[in-house]
């Protein structure tokens, strides 16, 4: 999963005028104060970066004093980091459902589906990370280590399941990194393609890479390369 951490923090993301926002400029009915700071803080880091922010800014766009911020975080790098962590959020209950269970072709391209949808609405997330890793090199805490490691752990598991063929779990894996792929080590590649769209096309990837109807074609390239 180190690989997959890497691809988010390369992330593209939608023209400024297309691309979601998660919480609106904190606007968001209901919403809590601590999420509204969240959601000012990720625009104005996104737009002018995170050494550019202050809590100041953050305070004036939300029409609330800066002790009312520090009641909810103790500093710009807590917010930071806040953020940060809801990445770990995306695919975490479908793979909490996997656990103990029989992995298929099927169950797996249900959680992928969920990743995908998960990640294309929080487009903006990886922008932010893409715009500030300077900054979020520099945050380090164990919870979020730990997260981590307990993503990749449960990854990992799945697809080294022995009751899987070999040629389903490296199928599984290569369409785990076509939803990567597509959405952030491409870059800025696809900024222009609105979210709905690249979601679709990307999901279309997704099931043609898990789907059994590559099975005759792999076969006979590897009896072409065996006669060679």
């Amino acid at each position: 999963m180190a690989q997959v951490d890497a691809a988010l923090t390369a992330a593209g993301a939608p023209a400024r005028g297309d691309r979601p926002r998660d919480g609106g400029s904190g606007d968001q009915p209901g919403a809590s104060t601590r999420d509204r700071i969240l959601d000012v803080a990720l625009d104005l880091f996104t737009d002018q970066g995170f050494d550019g922010t202050s809590m100041r800014e953050i305070a004036e766009r939300l029409h609330i004093s800066k002790p009312a911020i520090y009641y909810h975080f103790a500093s710009k790098e807590e917010i930071l980091m806040a953020l940060h962590m809801r990445l770990h959020e995306f695919g975490k209950a479908s793979l909490a459902r996997l656990a103990g269970q029989t992995v298929t072709l099927q169950a797996w391209g249900a959680l992928l589906d969920e990743l995908l949808d998960q990640v294309v609405a929080h487009r903006q997330i990886f922008l932010m990370h893409e715009r500030n890793q300077a900054a979020l090199e520099k945050l380090h805490r164990k919870d979020h280590e730990d997260d981590h490691d307990d993503i990749q752990q449960r990854f990992a598991q799945a697809l080294a399941d022995p009751s899987l063929s070999l040629r389903d779990r490296v199928r599984m894996a290569c369409s785990l990194g076509a939803v990567f792929g597509a959405l952030f080590v491409a870059g800025d590649a696809f900024e222009d393609v609105s979210s709905a769209e690249l979601g679709a096309l990307v999901r279309d990837a997704v099931h043609d890479v898990l789907a059994d109807r590559g099975r005759t074609q792999v076969s006979g390239a590897d009896a072409t390369v065996r006669s060679a």
